[in-house]
């Protein structure tokens, strides 16, 4: 894809695809934690420009919180709430739109630079990149207003919506990053139905995973492997799976997380059977990479189940969510480029 750069760009390229690898990651963690901690509604305005930085005086602060004391989530839910600890959710979404203008900056002064060096026909893949970067800017916002009118919380199909476009970013920065630092043969390995449905299973956890945090639906039925005393949760009706409610309804949310991640142990299983039997040697890394990173995301899901969703354990769950994804990535491409 990039073989017409010359190997010093390739290199200088390679390297910002990295950082941004790193920052995207970064962001992942930290919205997160604004969701784990209740702060993505403490900033009630979109303030493209203003909020670049924090308030600096008192008075500052006071308008911040006069604006969060408007909204459902204050009057319903934080009514007692003190200036003091208005600060501690401020600052956790303060630094997530922080983040996300860092992210816009990095990804497009080094994008300009490479456009004037190398020309813009070469770069087409880094400016769609950069367009999901400010879509997401916006999804972030659209998210957020769902939450300022009738609502103590964020829509959970916004909140996924959110999710899932930010870990789009992530992969399609570590595919080209794959693409410049590794040489392509194209020697096909496994059927790429296999890899590509496995990791379309990955997305798709990934975004009930997000109706989980965002129902908070991990605050339930706190056992495993079994939801209080039977498999299937005793407060629903099996019937109601089949229902579109059920992406509305914590329980059910609960229930398909859990399933689909034994689905995709099971995929998972049916790949490593095909690689070892058939001793495609290119793909044994990657292979025993992603089941290693399996079991962690599998034993983090089951840990943060059990403590009722405690803030170190979801967020150390959702990490190991990133390192899912690139290691599904990197299986994937050495399967299509060995």
């Amino acid at each position: 894809m990039y073989t017409e750069i010359n190997t010093k760009y390739r290199l200088y390229i390679s390297n910002w695809l990295l950082i941004m690898l790193i920052l995207v990651a970064s962001m992942i963690v930290v919205g997160g934690l604004t969701r784990l901690t209740d702060s993505g509604l403490s900033i009630t305005e979109w303030e493209f420009f203003k909020g670049f930085f924090p308030p600096i005086n008192n008075d500052s602060w006071i308008a911040y919180f006069e604006s969060y004391k408007q909204i459902p989530e204050f009057k319903i839910q934080n009514y007692s709430m003190t200036l003091s600890e208005f600060k501690v959710i401020f600052w956790w979404e303060w630094v997530h739109r922080f983040f996300g203008r860092i992210i816009g900056l990095t990804f497009l002064i080094p994008l300009i630079y490479f456009t004037i060096k190398i020309g813009l026909k070469r770069l087409y893949n880094f400016y769609l990149i950069f367009f999901l970067i400010c879509f997401q800017g916006f999804l972030g916002w659209y998210m957020v207003q769902s939450g300022l009118v009738n609502n103590i919380d964020v829509s959970h199909f916004r909140l996924s919506m959110h999710l899932l476009f930010a870990f789009v970013i992530l992969s399609l920065i570590f595919w080209n990053y794959l693409s410049l630092v590794n040489s392509n043969k194209k020697e096909k390995k496994i059927n790429n139905y296999i890899p590509e449905f496995f990791l379309l299973l990955i997305f798709l956890q990934i975004i009930i995973g997000a109706f989980v945090s965002g129902m908070d639906a991990g605050k339930i039925y706190n056992t495993w492997p079994l939801m209080g005393n039977s498999y299937f949760p005793d407060d629903n009706n099996f019937i109601n799976l089949f229902k579109l409610s059920a992406f509305s309804d914590p329980s059910l949310v609960q229930y398909l997380h859990r399933n689909l991640a034994y689905l995709i142990l099971i995929i998972y299983i049916v790949i490593s059977y095909i690689t070892y039997r058939n001793k495609f040697y290119y793909l044994f890394k990657p292979v025993i990479i992603l089941g290693l990173i399996i079991l962690l995301q599998i034993v983090l899901g089951i840990f943060t189940v059990l403590s009722g969703a405690s803030i170190l354990t979801a967020s150390l769950h959702q990490f190991s969510s990133i390192l899912l994804v690139t290691s599904s990535l990197y299986f994937l491409y050495n399967n299509k480029f060995s």
